[in-house]
């Protein structure tokens, strides 16, 4: 998860992945429940709950099915789309199994479904959230805290050991309180990204990336392994496949219903919209997987055979179907780049966004400077980050200032104004990033130089390559604004 392109379509994300899964999970419930009536399938029909709880875990979109997918370099998926799909599918995640389990304590509960039932199960999964988040960052504090403030440094397996017991810790005492404890685990994770990996060596910072990622892998190559072992074994018997077909067209439906409107409706307060095109690639990529099933496990009642064997061939159609034709539909949609060079999947989202990204956009770049975003900046950098670590240069300092940066774009259009009407040969000019286009002789050359790249003994008599690159954080303080470096050569 990167945090900034994360935090930066924060709203949107969060509108997809609470309000969509809540809609979602109404629409398949009632939808199953129907069936259920009808005699399609053996559904509790005495007790909506029953279909309300497959309808929460059905909800669940793997985020590592998607990262796997949409992540792949050689796709080189358009980062808008892949921060909006792969952000709903994290936070997703645990917003489904709040839902579920608040869900199968009303349903355990014995208690008569009523008007009143659906009010009291929205208001304890708000409280639920909230505290879970509430617990995770504070564990986080803590931890990042003691990282700081102690000579941890000097034993990297301590502060390992330490990293990994707090967030375990999280998801512990967070089950404990009857809360959600993936919900405190991810926020913890990332109040210990944003703060402590800046507290440790750099032996542990390697160390500990490596030693979690793997384990996670091996931890998602497991679940995986036991799904197919259970579908191809014959472990599950229950098998009802006009369910089965239903099942699958509620859940593209709902996920209609889900994208479709709350895409519209984000697009509201949103200056770089969502197009019709992302919008379809968004209801595509919600593919089932390893939360959808492993909660399958724990549906109650005599039915439970009945829902897995539904839920993992949900899971093997999405991912199998709809992920090999995410590559087509991309395509189709025109939301897919050139293949990159690198092989790292993760590494092209560790960059700086491309040209054609909203975070490059001038007038996105003009927003983060301002409002609540800067506020955060300000007082993160103030107060925060002393006592709990963290970058010693604030984020709006590593990036260009917006005041140098309309500075530079007013000296360039001027500049691009006067070659035209001296009957210079510009074919074209972009403001965004600094840029020289060939003149048409050399000996106009050193006239074809904007300002700010002539000040640095920069001209057109040889060929300049433009691009992007990321600078580290602890060298950013020693780039002047306005310098050769700045402007991005």
């Amino acid at each position: 998860l990167k945090k900034k392109e994360f935090f930066a379509n924060f709203w949107t994300i969060a509108l997809f992945a609470v309000a969509g899964t809540i809609v979602s999970t109404v629409i398949i419930g009632f939808l199953v429940y129907l069936m259920g009536l009808i005699g399609v399938a053996s559904v509790d029909t005495s007790n909506p709950m029953e279909a309300m709880l497959f309808g929460a875990l059905i909800s669940a979109v793997d985020p590592v099915a998607t990262l796997s997918i949409m992540g792949n370099p050689k796709l080189n998926c358009d980062p808008l789309l892949y921060n909006l799909v792969f952000g709903e599918s994290v936070l997703n995640d645990a917003v489904a199994i709040v839902l579920f389990n608040t869900f199968i304590d009303f349903y355990q509960s014995g208690n008569d479904f009523s008007g009143s039932t659906i009010p009291s199960v929205l208001l304890r999964f708000t409280v639920i959230s909230l505290g879970s988040v509430f617990v995770g960052i504070v564990i986080g504090l803590v931890c990042s805290y003691l990282c700081k403030h102690t000579q941890m440094r000097r034993y990297p397996e301590y502060e390992i050991s330490m990293i990994f017991l707090f967030a375990y810790g999280s998801y512990a005492f967070s089950e404990a309180l009857k809360l959600s404890g993936i919900m405190s685990l991810f926020f913890c994770g990332v109040v210990l990204s944003h703060y402590n990996s800046h507290n440790l060596s750099a032996t542990s910072q390697v160390t500990a990336h490596n030693i979690f990622k793997c384990m996670a892998g091996m931890s998602e190559f497991f679940v995986y392994l036991y799904m197919g072992m259970g579908f191809f074994t014959g472990r599950f018997r229950n098998w009802n496949f006009v369910f089965i077909i239903l099942c699958i067209i509620f859940c593209l439906l709902s996920r209609v219903c889900n994208s479709f409107p709350f895409s519209y409706l984000a697009n509201i307060w949103r200056a770089q919209k969502i197009p019709f095109e992302m919008k379809c690639a968004i209801w595509f990529a919600g593919l089932r997987g390893a939360i959808a099933f492993a909660l399958s496990q724990n549906m109650p009642g005599h039915n439970t055979d009945l829902y897995v064997s539904t839920t993992l061939s949900i899971v093997i159609f999405t991912t199998v179907v709809c992920g090999g034709l995410t590559e087509p539909m991309l395509s189709k949609f025109g939301m897919r780049g050139q293949p990159l060079l690198g092989t790292d999947s993760e590494s092209r989202y560790q960059l700086s966004a491309p040209l054609d990204s909203p975070l490059a956009d001038d007038e996105e770049i003009e927003r983060s400077a301002t409002g609540a975003r800067n506020f955060w900046s300000k007082f993160d950098a103030t107060y925060m980050q002393p006592f709990f670590g963290g970058d010693e240069m604030a984020e709006s300092e590593l990036d260009i200032s917006v005041n140098s940066q309309q500075s530079r774009r007013r000296s360039d259009e001027e500049w691009s104004l006067q070659q035209q009407e001296e009957g210079g040969s510009i074919v074209g000019w972009d403001t965004r990033l600094p840029s020289v286009l060939s003149s048409s002789s050399r000996d106009s050359a050193s006239s074809a130089t904007p300002p700010h790249l002539s000040q640095h003994g920069v001209t057109g008599e040889e060929p300049i390559a433009v691009g992007r690159c990321s600078v580290p954080r602890g060298l950013a303080k020693y780039i002047p604004p306005g310098s050769a470096a700045d402007v991005q050569l």
